[in-house]
């Protein structure tokens, strides 16, 4: 899968995915810092990359679809700490690795993805 990290997301947690068989780019090497979020989802689109974020304004599929993107990952941990991002990422990433995101908005808590699919009804999948 081609991610993207937005600039909230901890460079640290690359190798976490790279690990696992993933391309891996940062808006911040893209030198979006600061970008506004429709400019990141607008090069994540153009590049056919998986958008991966903590910030929650990317959770509104109105505001930006998931449908005609590779897919958006909002990340939400008990706490926005690296330690728990990295554990709510840990016990999602079997899933991630083995299922589509084209197309949908999902949300990964701990123990848990909500999967939006546009036309559907929202669902999630519990993780073991």
């Amino acid at each position: 899968m081609k991610l993207k990290f937005d600039e909230n997301f901890d460079v640290r947690l690359v190798p976490l995915f790279r690990v696992h068989g993933h391309d891996v780019d940062t808006a911040r090497a893209e030198g979006l810092s600061g970008a506004a979020d429709e400019t990141v989802y607008d090069r994540c689109r153009e590049a056919g990359r998986v958008l991966v974020t903590l910030d929650l304004d990317f959770s509104n599929p109105l505001r930006f679809p998931p449908e005609g993107t590779e897919g958006i990952l909002v990340v939400r941990p008990f706490r926005p700490v690296l330690s728990a991002i990295r554990a709510t990422l840990i016990g999602a990433l079997p899933e991630l690795s083995s299922a589509s995101v084209k197309g949908t908005l999902q949300i990964l808590e701990p123990g848990r993805i909500r999967i939006y699919r546009p036309g559907e009804e929202a669902g999630g999948a519990e993780l073991e």
